[in-house]
């Protein structure tokens, strides 16, 4: 096994050459051994994906590779296509050997045992999804969350998730994958991405729900397994999310206070969070007699004035029923534990249950 592991490590190695200049002096002889390397790591994700214990190994050997931290064992299933991939964006390539990998890519060898190249098709739509959505193009006025890039994208992601799923069976390989891919993309793009994601969760569990409604116990069946995957994938997202507080906070300042208290309503663990940080800002501010306003005590602690204070709780009590509760519920806590005043300029939480009308 050790001979094994010491193989796979090389797949790194056999990535980062295929995107090199190294490439040029390939003939069809190298060329053939690389994608036969290829195919050889992909015989091997076929052999051990079934067996746990080893299928970790070979995953924790793989992300110990440099300079490709989010490589893991389902990349050994990919592998012919990733190799095949770089060595057609590589300029490098001679004429002869690309002409021998696009025939090899077209037809693979046991391709007549399938309806399809395993992964080949698959691997031209993502590029091609990948591309068109590059373009850059006029945005579109759409509510925020809504755009139609953004929504690709978004499930593109929860795509991959559920692959990653199929293949890893284990959350905490999944939560691994998806910090790797979400710390490539500028911060603000990947909370859009990610809160993208959650809304399509909901909104995909509703339509199905209604469209199950009248069908039968198998129909019921499926709509359960869907809906326990989708629990599983927000789960995912939400760890990502809710396990670093600054990365969090920094959230909640980039998106818009509607699109957040839509999310609020749908999941209580984010709801939860949620309140408990706009609590925090809140306790930053001090009331200024001389302005007759609430005002930021210190400006690298407070990061939120109390006009945009006023207008997510506001949005909050506009919710469901049940956020609307649970906020009303927590300012009147507040308001308790702050001395019950009923005079404007004595309590934050006072003067908001005043303005939100919760």
């Amino acid at each position: 096994m050790e001979v094994v592991l010491g193989q796979v490590e090389q797949l790194s190695a056999l990535l980062v050459v295929s995107r090199s200049a190294l490439v040029r002096d390939w003939d069809s002889l190298t060329l053939d051994r690389a994608l036969e390397w290829a195919r050889y790591f992909q015989h091997l994700y076929d052999r051990f994906r079934a067996r746990p214990e080893l299928r970790e190994a070979l995953g924790r050997r793989l992300r110990r590779a440099q300079p490709y931290p989010l490589l893991g064992f389902p990349t050994l299933g990919r592998c012919p296509q990733l190799v095949g991939l770089a060595l057609l964006e590589n300029r490098a390539l001679p004429p002869a050997a690309c002409r021998s990998l696009l025939r090899s890519l077209l037809q693979p060898p046991g391709a007549g045992t399938g309806p399809e190249p395993r992964g080949l098709a698959l691997l031209a739509r993502r590029k091609a999804a990948a591309c068109l959505l590059a373009l850059p193009r006029r945005p579109p006025r759409c509510p925020p969350g809504q755009e139609p890039q953004l929504q690709a994208e978004a499930q593109l992601l929860l795509n991959r998730l559920r692959e990653e799923g199929q293949e890893v069976g284990e959350a905490a390989g999944q939560l691994r994958w998806l910090c790797g891919v979400l710390e490539q993309l500028p911060q603000p793009r990947a909370f859009e991405v990610v809160a993208a994601a959650l809304a399509l969760l909901k909104q995909g569990s509703g339509a199905e729900q209604a469209g199950d409604r009248d069908r039968d116990g198998t129909s019921l069946d499926g709509y359960q397994a869907n809906a326990a995957e989708d629990g599983c994938t927000a789960g995912l997202l939400l760890s990502w999310l809710l396990g670093n507080q600054e990365r969090f906070s920094a959230f909640c300042l980039c998106l818009p206070c509607s699109l957040l208290a839509f999310l609020a309503g749908h999941y209580s663990q984010l709801s939860r969070s949620y309140l408990d940080l706009l609590t925090a800002w809140g306790s930053h501010l001090l009331y200024d007699p001389l302005q007759g306003r609430w005002i930021k005590s210190c400006f690298d602690k407070a990061e939120l004035s109390w006009e945009e204070l006023r207008e997510r709780f506001r949005c909050l009590c506009q919710g469901s029923t049940l956020l609307k509760e649970q906020t009303q519920a927590a300012l009147k806590l507040l308001k308790t534990q702050d001395g019950d005043f009923k005079v404007c300029g004595l309590s934050v939480w006072s003067d908001l249950l005043m303005e939100v009308g919760c």
